[in-house]
Protein backbone atom coordinates (compact mmCIF):
# COMPACT_ATOMS: atom_id res chain seq x y z
CA UNK A 1 0.00 0.00 0.00
CA UNK A 2 3.04 2.47 0.72
CA UNK A 3 4.79 1.43 -2.90
CA UNK A 4 0.98 2.44 -4.40
CA UNK A 5 0.71 5.91 -2.62
CA UNK A 6 4.27 6.81 -3.24
CA UNK A 7 3.61 5.76 -6.68
CA UNK A 8 0.42 7.68 -7.36
CA UNK A 9 2.25 10.72 -5.81
CA UNK A 10 5.02 10.69 -7.79
CA UNK A 11 2.88 10.47 -10.93
CA UNK A 12 0.36 13.40 -9.36
CA UNK A 13 3.57 15.55 -8.68
CA UNK A 14 5.19 14.57 -12.24
CA UNK A 15 1.38 15.67 -13.62
CA UNK A 16 1.89 19.03 -11.96
CA UNK A 17 5.39 19.73 -12.70
CA UNK A 18 4.19 19.06 -16.36
CA UNK A 19 1.49 21.52 -16.41
CA UNK A 20 3.77 23.96 -14.60
CA UNK A 21 5.86 23.93 -17.61
CA UNK A 22 3.40 24.08 -20.18
CA UNK A 23 2.04 27.68 -18.47
CA UNK A 24 5.30 28.25 -17.85
CA UNK A 25 6.82 28.30 -21.17
CA UNK A 26 3.23 29.78 -22.37
CA UNK A 27 3.62 32.93 -19.83
CA UNK A 28 7.20 33.51 -21.98
CA UNK A 29 6.19 33.10 -25.44
CA UNK A 30 3.25 35.51 -24.73
CA UNK A 31 5.44 38.41 -23.30
CA UNK A 32 7.66 37.76 -26.40
CA UNK A 33 4.42 38.18 -28.18
CA UNK A 34 4.05 41.33 -26.72
CA UNK A 35 7.19 42.76 -26.55
CA UNK A 36 7.40 41.57 -30.85
CA UNK A 37 3.92 43.74 -31.10
CA UNK A 38 4.94 46.66 -29.00
CA UNK A 39 8.50 46.79 -31.32
CA UNK A 40 6.32 46.45 -34.74
CA UNK A 41 3.86 49.28 -33.66
CA UNK A 42 6.67 51.53 -32.45
CA UNK A 43 9.12 50.77 -35.80
CA UNK A 44 5.98 51.02 -37.94
CA UNK A 45 5.11 55.09 -36.15
CA UNK A 46 8.67 56.27 -36.86
CA UNK A 47 9.73 54.47 -39.91
CA UNK A 48 6.24 55.39 -41.81
CA UNK A 49 6.76 59.16 -40.69
CA UNK A 50 9.75 61.42 -42.72
CA UNK A 51 10.31 64.30 -39.78
CA UNK A 52 10.63 61.23 -36.83
CA UNK A 53 12.78 59.61 -39.35
CA UNK A 54 14.86 62.47 -40.00
CA UNK A 55 15.33 63.54 -35.65
CA UNK A 56 16.38 60.31 -35.09
CA UNK A 57 18.81 59.23 -38.08
CA UNK A 58 19.80 62.72 -39.38
CA UNK A 59 22.94 62.99 -37.10
CA UNK A 60 25.18 61.50 -34.38
CA UNK A 61 22.43 60.85 -32.40
CA UNK A 62 21.82 58.19 -34.62
CA UNK A 63 24.21 55.95 -32.59
CA UNK A 64 22.56 56.45 -29.67
CA UNK A 65 19.28 55.14 -30.98
CA UNK A 66 21.47 52.58 -32.53
CA UNK A 67 23.08 51.37 -29.89
CA UNK A 68 20.41 51.98 -26.70
CA UNK A 69 18.79 48.61 -27.20
CA UNK A 70 22.89 46.93 -26.30
CA UNK A 71 23.03 49.33 -23.29
CA UNK A 72 19.00 48.65 -21.97
CA UNK A 73 19.79 45.27 -21.90
CA UNK A 74 22.77 44.86 -19.98
CA UNK A 75 21.40 47.03 -17.60
CA UNK A 76 18.37 45.02 -17.52
CA UNK A 77 20.01 41.71 -16.84
CA UNK A 78 22.50 43.82 -13.63
CA UNK A 79 19.35 44.96 -12.26
CA UNK A 80 16.43 42.78 -12.78
CA UNK A 81 16.93 41.22 -9.53
CA UNK A 82 16.35 44.25 -7.36
CA UNK A 83 13.23 44.98 -9.40
CA UNK A 84 9.64 43.68 -8.53
CA UNK A 85 8.39 41.35 -11.55
CA UNK A 86 5.77 43.67 -12.54
CA UNK A 87 8.74 46.67 -12.92
CA UNK A 88 10.79 44.44 -14.56
CA UNK A 89 7.87 43.37 -17.01
CA UNK A 90 7.34 47.59 -17.34
CA UNK A 91 11.40 47.79 -18.76
CA UNK A 92 10.71 44.88 -21.11
CA UNK A 93 8.21 46.88 -22.79
CA UNK A 94 10.50 49.63 -22.59
CA UNK A 95 13.03 48.07 -24.17
CA UNK A 96 11.09 46.55 -26.82
CA UNK A 97 10.05 50.65 -27.76
CA UNK A 98 13.53 51.55 -27.47
CA UNK A 99 14.27 48.55 -29.77
CA UNK A 100 11.36 49.70 -32.34
CA UNK A 101 12.44 53.44 -32.70
CA UNK A 102 15.88 51.71 -33.45
CA UNK A 103 15.16 49.49 -36.38
CA UNK A 104 12.28 51.68 -37.92
CA UNK A 105 14.55 52.69 -40.46
CA UNK A 106 13.73 49.45 -42.22
CA UNK A 107 10.14 51.24 -43.51
CA UNK A 108 12.07 53.31 -45.03
CA UNK A 109 15.02 51.02 -46.90
CA UNK A 110 12.68 47.97 -47.57
CA UNK A 111 9.33 47.96 -49.55
CA UNK A 112 6.78 46.41 -46.97
CA UNK A 113 5.65 43.28 -48.59
CA UNK A 114 9.65 42.31 -48.36
CA UNK A 115 9.31 43.20 -44.27
CA UNK A 116 6.38 41.26 -43.93
CA UNK A 117 7.65 38.10 -46.16
CA UNK A 118 10.77 37.98 -44.46
CA UNK A 119 9.08 38.17 -41.01
CA UNK A 120 6.57 35.30 -41.40
CA UNK A 121 9.58 33.42 -42.74
CA UNK A 122 11.82 34.56 -39.61
CA UNK A 123 8.80 33.31 -37.52
CA UNK A 124 8.31 29.75 -39.59
CA UNK A 125 12.49 29.34 -38.64
CA UNK A 126 12.16 30.52 -35.18
CA UNK A 127 9.23 28.38 -34.59
CA UNK A 128 10.93 25.01 -36.32
CA UNK A 129 14.11 25.97 -34.07
CA UNK A 130 12.66 26.56 -30.83
CA UNK A 131 9.94 23.50 -31.62
CA UNK A 132 13.20 21.36 -31.89
CA UNK A 133 15.01 22.96 -28.50
CA UNK A 134 12.01 21.94 -26.51
CA UNK A 135 11.22 18.11 -27.75
CA UNK A 136 14.97 17.16 -28.41
CA UNK A 137 16.57 14.63 -25.84
CA UNK A 138 20.09 16.10 -27.07
CA UNK A 139 21.70 18.00 -25.04
CA UNK A 140 22.51 21.41 -26.21
CA UNK A 141 23.70 22.66 -23.30
CA UNK A 142 27.56 22.38 -24.81
CA UNK A 143 26.40 24.93 -27.66
CA UNK A 144 26.10 27.34 -25.45
CA UNK A 145 29.56 29.06 -25.01
CA UNK A 146 30.11 28.62 -28.68
CA UNK A 147 27.18 30.43 -29.49
CA UNK A 148 27.93 33.25 -27.48
CA UNK A 149 31.33 33.73 -28.86
CA UNK A 150 29.94 33.93 -31.98
CA UNK A 151 27.10 36.13 -31.38
CA UNK A 152 30.20 38.30 -29.85
CA UNK A 153 31.99 38.18 -32.99
CA UNK A 154 28.97 39.69 -35.00
CA UNK A 155 28.79 42.23 -33.02
CA UNK A 156 32.42 43.67 -33.06
CA UNK A 157 32.28 43.04 -36.82
CA UNK A 158 29.03 45.40 -37.13
CA UNK A 159 30.63 48.04 -35.48
CA UNK A 160 33.91 47.86 -37.24
CA UNK A 161 31.20 47.76 -40.79
CA UNK A 162 29.66 50.65 -39.31
CA UNK A 163 32.71 52.66 -40.32
CA UNK A 164 33.91 50.40 -43.70
CA UNK A 165 30.63 50.09 -45.48
CA UNK A 166 31.30 47.04 -46.75
CA UNK A 167 28.52 45.07 -48.88
CA UNK A 168 30.34 41.73 -48.94
CA UNK A 169 31.18 41.79 -45.13
CA UNK A 170 27.59 42.88 -43.98
CA UNK A 171 26.36 39.65 -46.24
CA UNK A 172 28.70 37.64 -44.64
CA UNK A 173 28.00 38.40 -40.94
CA UNK A 174 24.07 38.20 -41.67
CA UNK A 175 24.24 34.46 -42.83
CA UNK A 176 26.29 33.47 -40.09
CA UNK A 177 24.19 34.86 -37.87
CA UNK A 178 20.91 33.54 -39.07
CA UNK A 179 22.43 30.20 -38.20
CA UNK A 180 23.78 31.58 -34.81
CA UNK A 181 20.57 33.22 -33.69
CA UNK A 182 18.77 29.96 -34.97
CA UNK A 183 21.16 27.89 -32.98
CA UNK A 184 21.05 29.99 -29.70
CA UNK A 185 16.69 30.01 -30.12
CA UNK A 186 17.10 26.17 -29.77
CA UNK A 187 19.38 26.05 -27.21
CA UNK A 188 17.71 28.73 -25.16
CA UNK A 189 14.49 26.86 -25.49
CA UNK A 190 16.01 24.04 -24.06
CA UNK A 191 17.60 26.05 -21.22
CA UNK A 192 14.24 27.81 -20.28
CA UNK A 193 12.83 24.24 -19.91
CA UNK A 194 15.83 22.94 -17.86
CA UNK A 195 15.61 25.80 -15.52
CA UNK A 196 12.04 25.55 -14.85
CA UNK A 197 12.38 22.20 -13.85
CA UNK A 198 15.28 23.19 -11.76
CA UNK A 199 13.29 26.10 -10.20
CA UNK A 200 10.28 23.29 -9.63
CA UNK A 201 12.34 20.97 -7.94
CA UNK A 202 13.46 23.53 -5.79
CA UNK A 203 10.37 25.11 -4.80
CA UNK A 204 11.73 28.42 -5.87
CA UNK A 205 8.42 31.52 -5.37
CA UNK A 206 6.80 33.13 -7.45
CA UNK A 207 8.43 35.95 -8.32
CA UNK A 208 11.71 34.49 -9.55
CA UNK A 209 9.18 31.86 -11.56
CA UNK A 210 7.99 35.21 -12.71
CA UNK A 211 11.39 36.87 -13.27
CA UNK A 212 12.38 33.82 -14.99
CA UNK A 213 9.89 33.54 -17.91
CA UNK A 214 10.47 38.16 -18.20
CA UNK A 215 14.17 37.07 -18.79
CA UNK A 216 13.28 34.12 -20.83
CA UNK A 217 11.07 36.13 -23.06
CA UNK A 218 13.71 38.34 -23.35
CA UNK A 219 16.48 35.58 -25.06
CA UNK A 220 14.14 34.48 -27.10
CA UNK A 221 12.62 38.01 -28.26
CA UNK A 222 16.35 39.07 -28.99
CA UNK A 223 16.76 36.36 -30.95
CA UNK A 224 13.83 36.50 -32.74
CA UNK A 225 14.67 40.29 -33.82
CA UNK A 226 18.68 39.50 -35.07
CA UNK A 227 17.17 36.63 -37.10
CA UNK A 228 14.74 38.72 -38.72
CA UNK A 229 17.18 41.66 -39.18
CA UNK A 230 19.88 39.61 -40.84
CA UNK A 231 17.23 37.87 -42.95
CA UNK A 232 15.81 41.16 -44.15
CA UNK A 233 19.52 42.31 -44.90
CA UNK A 234 19.31 38.99 -47.11
CA UNK A 235 16.42 38.48 -48.29
CA UNK A 236 14.71 42.28 -48.29
CA UNK A 237 13.96 44.19 -51.64
CA UNK A 238 15.11 47.75 -51.28
CA UNK A 239 12.40 50.74 -51.61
Amino acid sequence: MQNFDTVRTSGANAAAIDAGLRAYMSRVYGLMSVAMLITGVVAFVIGTNDALLYALFSGPQKYLVMFAPLIMVFAFGSMINKMSVATAQLVFWAFAAVMGASISFIFAVYTGMSIAQVFFATAIAFGSTSLYGYTTNRDLSGFGRFLMMGVIGLIVVSIINLFIGSTALQMATSSIGVLIFAGLTAYDTQRLKNDYLGMSQYGADAAMVGKSAIMGALSLYINFINMFMMMLSLFGNRE
